[in-house]
This record gives C-alpha cells, structure tokens and sequence, in this order.
C-alpha cells in the first residue's frame, strides 16, 4: 500500500466533495480517508461520506490520476464505469460511478468493502476451494461478456459524449485501450526477442501472434472487458467476483479475457493447487463458456475453444516474456507484467502443455529451454 501524502490527500478530499456536492444537488462532505494504495500516476482512497444525502453511500472509493496521466486515458476509465454502471445490476462486474470530473482527474467510486483478494485465494491449499474461485471468475467474465454483446456502438458513444469539456466537443482521438499498442510492438519486435534468446521462429508461429493481435480490432466473439482481468484486480465479496481497475476498458475479442486469466493466474497458486493447475484451468473455461454458449453456439465445440484460447494465450505469454528481456516499464501495472524469470518460464511450459497446435508447442518448448540456459545457467 502506497503512503500519500497529506497534502496530496487533502486536494483529492476537496475535490471529490466539490464533484459529489454537484452530483448529489446539496452539500457533501467526506473524511477518514484510507489509503487503499494506486498504480503510481493515481491516488485511490476509502472515504466516509458525512453530511450524508439519502442517495450517497456511507463509504466511496475515490480515484485521482496525477497531471502527468494522459486526460484521454482518464477519459476511457470514465466512460468503462459509465457503461458498465448502465448494465443491469446481475451484469455488472464491478463498482458502480457516482460521480467522475474529467477536468479534475477523478472518478467516485462505489465501495466494494474489503471482501478477499483472488490472490489469497489462489494461494489456499484446498484445492477445492481454489476450483470453486476460478469457476466463479470463469462466470463472471461470461456473465460480462454475454451482457454487453453488441453494445460497441453505445460504448464509443459514451468515449466521445465524455470527452465534451463545456460547450466543446472533443476533436482529438480517443486513445487506443493501451495494451493492444504494447501487444503490436511486441509482434513486430519477434525476430529481435528471438534472436535475443536464440531460438528460430518460424512463419507459422509468427502468423499465430498475427491472429492473436488481431483479436483486439477483430474477432467473432467481441465483448466489453476490464482489459486487465488478472488475480490482482478481483476482489471476492458478498456479490461474488468483482473486477476493479477499468482505467483500459475496451471491446475486443472475450477470448482474449479467458485467455489473460489462464496465463496470469498459475503463478498465484499454492503448491497443491499447482499440481492440479489442467484441471483448475478447464474449470475456468467451461464456467467461462457456460455463460456465453447461447450466445455463441460455436464455442460448443472443443476443439474451436481450444484453438482460440491458444492464440490468444500464445501472444499474452510472448508479450510478457518481451517485457521482462526488454525491461519495458509500460506494463508494470498490468497482472501480466513479471519480473521473476521463473514466472515466465513456468508460462511457456503451460503453453505447450495446453497447446493442440503442434508449431505452438514446438516454438514453446524451445523458448523455454532457452529461457532456462539465459537465466539459470
């Protein structure tokens, strides 16, 4: 948990009784804030709400981003809490919007209260219990998912309606969701990691990460995310599984959700749970599916599940190993981010466990041999 200090505290207090007091239509005050730590470029605290209006909670979470936070990425975390707000209430998967002030950099958020992180969870030794968590986060992705099907067109609405400061509307391009930009890169840098590491890539492995990247802007199955969907940013409370941190909220291919959780999660598992981790992965993804399979009849099928949660997995596995050897610091704040070699070698050797694909499995092997004689040789 991060130490703010006090005066940084008192303008972010200031700032969210000035937006509450707007949205409520009278008077809000707040105090006994509570640090629940940030991402560095924010402040997140827990706020009592005194001087109570009937239709403020008792506690909020209050987010303020820094002014060295770009306002359009302010502005898509915004727009990701309205529309995930507007969802019905079974459909949410999160907090719910009180209020937001683009200019001020911050977002009033309901309070979720402390429930249990997915993280200690993973890291119970009852491996039932362990397959009951991720069977939970498996159904909330697809309760997600299968809520917000076919509503791109009022999400990008909601970027742009936003983004309006006064009279003006926003001209500029909304910002991209942030980590399709640092998955391009990492396709396009492939012959430098390989060659980094010594190992050959060949040009079906490479059409693979192609498919893989274009999930983001294609896909059949293309759903509103959280976009870091990992242990880290899941909180386990009375309501069930609940994802926080909508600050790169997009649509893109739900496959890619499915996918982010099997390779994030593994690593979070205590020893017992580990060596069930095939059976605790399945149980992600046929609770996941069991949400969505009206929707998508074509998920049915073993083997077209398979397939897709390779490719997408395939291409989250190379984009955190090209993190770690390019000490990239842009994706320090996602789950995906490591900087323990084990983690990323134990990620490779999933891949080409789960993998039906004979060139994935091949190219995995390979890579994690050769990850293994960089660092621990």
């Amino acid at each position: 948990m991060t130490v703010v200090a006090h005066d940084r505290i008192d303008s972010v207090l200031d700032t969210a009784q000035d937006v509450l007091t707007r949205r409520a239509g009278s008077r809000v005050r707040v105090d006994d804030p509570e640090d629940l730590g940030g991402s560095g470029r924010s402040t997140v605290l827990r706020v009592r709400v005194a001087d109570n209006p009937l239709s403020i909670d008792r506690t909020v979470v209050v987010k303020a981003f820094d002014d060295h936070s770009s306002a359009d990425q302010v502005l898509r975390e915004i727009a990701s809490y309205r529309y995930a707000t507007a969802l019905p209430s079974s459909s949410r998967p999160g907090p719910q919007l009180l209020a937001s002030d683009l200019d001020s950099r911050i977002l009033v958020l309901t309070d979720l209260g402390d429930g249990r992180r997915m993280p200690d969870l993973l890291a119970s030794t009852d491996v039932d219990e362990v397959r009951r968590g991720v069977s939970a986060w498996g159904q909330a992705l697809g309760r997600m998912h299968a809520a917000t099907f076919g509503g791109e067109d009022d999400f990008d609405t909601l970027l742009r309606v936003s983004g309006r400061r006064g009279d003006r509307k926003r001209t500029a391009p909304i910002c991209s969701s942030g980590i399709d930009a640092q998955a391009g890169e990492a396709v396009r840098r492939t012959d430098d990691v390989a060659d980094e590491i010594g190992v050959t890539v060949p040009d079906e492995f490479r059409a693979v990460l192609d498919a893989g990247l274009a999930l983001f802007d294609d896909g059949r199955f293309r759903a509103f995310s959280t976009s870091d969907v990992g242990p880290e940013n899941i909180l386990i409370n009375y309501d069930g599984v609940q994802f926080m941190d909508y600050e790169w909220g997009a649509f893109r291919d739900a496959t890619l959700d499915v996918a982010y959780a099997l390779t994030t999660f593994p690593s979070a598992l205590s020893g017992p749970a580990s060596d069930r981790v095939a059976e605790l992965e399945t149980a992600l993804a046929d609770a996941w599916r069991s949400e969505v399979a009206a929707l998508w009849p074509a998920l049915a099928d073993d083997r077209t599940l398979r397939s897709l949660l390779s490719t997408a997995r395939t291409l989250w596995v190379w984009l955190g190993t090209y993190w770690i050897l390019e000490s990239d610091t842009s994706g320090h704040d996602w789950a995906l981010h490591t900087a323990d070699p084990r983690v990323v070698t134990a990620r490779w050797a999933d891949l080409a466990r789960m993998s039906h694909d004979a060139v994935v499995r091949d190219v995995a092997g390979d890579v994690g041999r050769a990850l293994q004689r960089l660092w621990f040789e």
